[in-house]
């Protein structure tokens, strides 16, 4: 991997970091549209026990070259970039600007359910089933109720384990879930802005246990019966965007002395001067998308 490369997946990495903060938008939905979601999926996939026995014989360059090293340090170089750094952004802007953030990622994930279904070779039968189920699904855990927050180390690791699944899915959000976990709050923005170790271990480690196992499934998959899975994907992205939907208000219940999101009360808004503002940020999203897709089209075929 040449350096142009390596920045080029350091900013597709940022991207799919900064979607992993928020709640409802997927990294794996990022990495689908900017065209490394397979490659991912490979690299993370061979980390196994062959890559061990190369470690362990010391061929440091049959190995490298085996997992796709630096393209995966590049990529997760720039999703811990963005989150780290993105954290405390996304935390003001939900605090005073919910409306237009909201807004930013209802667009952004609005035109990813067209480029990411436009990559379905035919739309057959199966496709069409497998579609609506993504769809069904997707809103069905969008309306569930969250549980309370946990701090307990096994229920940390099963918070990492289930987020990654979600977060290099396609169409399934790893902070909504965490957000169903009832941990959100405690792992996205406190522990991350905190850079609190305690917390991130256990949620790491589970993390690394997701990713890898879930990897090789999902890699299976999808060379086998791609047009099906994307359709499910395209589903999942669709019936995500239901959470996204900017004019909204936070349900909160209380859990002994901390107040807890259980919901949100959707509604229409109001035409007023937010609400033109907020359609502008919804296109600016759609609009960036679309420059990520192209852009990402463009470099496939300079690499090609």
């Amino acid at each position: 991997m040449n350096i142009k490369e390596a920045i080029i997946v350091f900013f597709k990495g940022m991207g799919m970091g900064a979607a992993n903060v928020v709640p409802g938008v997927s990294g794996g939905t990022i990495a689908l549209i900017t065209g490394i979601f397979e490659r991912l999926i490979d690299a993370i996939k061979s980390l196994n026990i062959t890559a061990l026995k190369m470690l362990f014989k010391f061929k440091i360059k049959e190995l490298l070259n085996y997992i796709d090293f630096w393209f995966l340090v590049s990529l997760f170089l720039g999703v811990g970039v963005a989150i780290i750094s993105i954290a405390k952004v996304f935390e003001y802007m939900f605090e005073f600007y919910p409306v237009y953030i909201w807004a930013f990622f209802f667009g952004l994930v609005l035109a990813s359910v067209y480029f990411v279904g436009k990559q379905i070779s035919k739309w057959d039968i199966a496709t069409i089933i497998f579609f609506v189920l993504g769809t069904t699904v997707a809103v069905m855990i969008s309306v569930l109720n969250p549980a309370s927050e946990n701090d307990a180390v096994i229920y940390l690791v099963l918070c990492g384990v289930v987020a990654a699944c979600s977060m290099i899915l396609p169409g399934l959000s790893g902070s909504f879930v965490l957000i169903l976990l009832g941990n959100y709050q405690l792992v996205m923005i406190e522990a991350v802005t905190k850079l609190d170790i305690t917390i991130l271990l256990p949620v790491i480690i589970g993390a690394i246990i997701g990713i890898l196992g879930f990897s090789h499934l999902l890699s299976w998959v999808f060379k086998k019966y791609r047009n099906q899975t994307v359709g499910l994907l395209t589903g999942f992205v669709l019936g995500s965007v239901m959470i996204l939907w900017p004019w909204k208000n936070q349900l909160t219940a209380q859990f002994g002395d901390k107040t807890k999101l259980i919901g949100y009360d959707w509604f229409l808004p109001e035409i007023n001067t937010e609400f033109f503002v907020a359609v502008a940020v919804i296109i600016i999203g759609i609009i960036s998308i679309w420059l990520m897709e192209k852009f990402a089209g463009k470099i496939k075929i300079e690499e090609e």
